[in-house]
């Protein structure tokens, strides 16, 4: 085979300005490369969105999939202390054991039970998180995610706010197919990292320039966007050389560029602005995984903190990953159980108030942040009543089902939305998880008609 007279270089285009960007791998390249604004000002309170997502799923056990069985068969007429569910039956809440710490919270909360995303069912169960908040069908050759939630939201809103959008995870970064560590995805095959570090996530939010004084950030600012135009400028004078497919790699690549100089303008732009004054009492950000509980809590801190600054509206938080080994946070049940075994192995090796204990103990740290907003007065309400916060898993952990995913509603009793009961969607009433994505969406001003597989809103949990 022949090869073409020319070649190019990974670092060609990017040189300059003493930093070099890297190009993607194009064929091309041949062997031998490696083989504010406070916008409450604007449209008064804020909007905000919260998507929460916990591994290995909840204890489940009225039925196959945690649907409950027909009332005829008598092993399954009472509702099970521990189930993750916290009553059994449709209509006003009541709660059992799991679900307690959510009492004070009744009136804000809604349970949904029979939703899930259809491009998840062939995934299997510890692997349909990676499109809990996108909703988008990976099966196939293209193991690809879709647009989240999060992101459509930022995408109308971001402006409004220092950060468009922030990304949390327990474990960070972007993880990989089947084990993903972050919800949040830009678009097709663009998932965006997760922060995990405490310090690093206050400093980003609340200490941007680490020491440096305004004027020398703009002018580094400035610097930054002069060589992304000159990176820009020069990738249209060789991408006429290349083949179809090294075409659309670099469009997906000058894509990223073009972010990334939105970016560059957006942070020149905010630091005309003043940066958020935080009370840090009581926060502890030096906090560790050897410590779940304060850790996770932290996690939320930041969160509440990001939200009532108005630095961003919206926000995901993964707390584990699915099919995850490498953390301190897979063994962290030890700290909350006693017992010196993976969370995984709760829902298969030890009894039913083992995995309720854990679903508890998880429901105790989601309802300390509910909580929270709840008792931050805002406008003529609270802080809850403006946000929208959706927590759930892609599966009963035990049967690795996935379908019927654990889903809770909570806050945006100010944005339209009615709570205290569980909505049932099974049968003939089966809808796809993103008809709540729809409803959600519309709820904080993002005029959607279809997300993923929706078939509509869900018209059940407004008032």
């Amino acid at each position: 085979m022949k090869h073409k007279s020319w070649h190019l270089n990974r670092r060609e285009l990017l040189k300059g300005g003493g930093i070099a960007l890297a190009l993607p791998l194009l064929n091309a390249m041949g062997k031998a490369m490696g083989a504010i604004s406070n916008a409450a000002g604007e449209g008064g309170v804020p909007k905000r969105m919260l998507v929460s997502y916990f591994a290995y799923g909840a204890y489940m056990p009225d039925g196959p999939s945690g649907i409950p069985a027909p009332k005829k068969n008598a092993l399954k007429k009472e509702h099970h202390p521990w189930s993750w569910w916290p009553c059994k039956d449709a209509g006003p809440l009541s709660f059992n054991k799991s679900s307690s710490p959510f009492a004070p919270l009744k009136d804000s909360i809604s349970y949904l039970r029979g939703l899930d995303h259809a491009g998840g069912w062939k995934l299997g169960g510890h692997s349909s998180g990676d499109v809990f908040a996108t909703g988008a069908d990976m099966v196939g050759a293209e193991k690809t995610n879709n647009i989240s939630i999060d992101q459509v939201a930022a995408r109308m809103h971001g402006h409004k706010t220092r950060y468009p959008s922030l990304v949390l995870g327990t474990e960070g970064g972007t993880g990989s197919y089947g084990s993903c560590k972050t919800l949040s995805h830009r678009g097709p095959g663009r998932p965006i990292p997760s922060l995990h570090k405490p310090q690093q996530i206050f400093n980003q939010l609340f200490n941007p320039y680490t020491g440096k004084g305004v004027e020398q950030v703009r002018a580094g600012l400035k610097r930054d966007a002069s060589i992304l135009d000159l990176v820009l400028e020069h990738s249209r004078s060789f991408k006429n050389r290349l083949g179809k497919e090294d075409k659309g790699k670099v469009d997906e690549y000058l894509d990223s560029i073009r972010a990334l100089e939105q970016r560059v303008e957006r942070t020149s732009k905010w630091t005309h602005q003043p940066l958020a004054e935080i009370d840090t009492k009581g926060l502890n950000l030096e906090v560790s995984h050897k410590d779940p509980e304060e850790y996770i809590r932290c996690m939320y801190d930041l969160i509440y903190l990001a939200f009532q600054t108005d630095s961003t509206r919206f926000a995901t938080l993964m707390l584990e990953s699915e099919q995850s080994s490498n953390s301190e946070m897979w063994n962290y049940a030890t700290y909350v159980l006693g017992y010196k075994g993976a969370t995984h192995d709760i829902a298969h090796k030890r009894p039913a108030d083992y995995s309720g204990q854990w679903d508890q103990w998880r429901a105790q740290q989601h309802a300390y942040f509910l909580q929270r907003l709840r008792d931050t007065p805002e406008g003529n309400g609270n802080m809850l009543d403006r946000t929208l916060v959706l927590w759930g898993s892609a599966h009963p952990h035990a049967s690795h089902s996935t379908k019927n995913y654990p889903i809770q509603l909570a806050g945006g009793n100010h944005l339209g939305l009615e709570h205290g009961s569980l909505h049932e969607f099974v049968g003939a009433r089966k809808v796809p998880l993103a008809n709540l994505f729809v409803s959600m969406l519309n709820a904080v001003d993002v005029p959607v008609k279809k997300f993923a597989d929706s078939t509509g809103p869900m018209t059940e949990v407004l008032g």
